[in-house]
């Protein structure tokens, strides 16, 4: 257990800010797969529908370092790719 009164507000604050990257973490995960759901169901209106609010949480989750920048890249781009795929079809 942490001794000085700096280390034990580092503790508190590491608590909270790690309840914080849980949450977001948990909502990114809901929204990617709620859109690969979509696409699953071939419904392509609705996932055109929902890339703007997933990208948007997707670019965020980088920004605040949940995920790092190439993997955002990478799901961008394989969600892209499966609903191009879809479109064609």
């Amino acid at each position: 257990m942490a001794n000085t009164i700096s280390a034990l507000k580092r503790v508190r604050a590491e608590k909270r800010r790690t309840a914080v990257n849980r949450m977001r973490k948990t909502r990114l995960r809901h929204e990617v797969r709620s859109l690969r759901r979509l696409i699953e169901k071939k419904d392509a209106t609705g996932a055109e529908a929902q890339i703007p609010a997933t990208f948007s949480i997707i670019d965020r989750a980088a920004k605040w370092g949940i995920i790092k920048k190439n993997t955002a890249a990478r799901y961008k781009s394989r969600i892209t790719l499966r609903l191009r795929s879809l479109a064609s079809a």
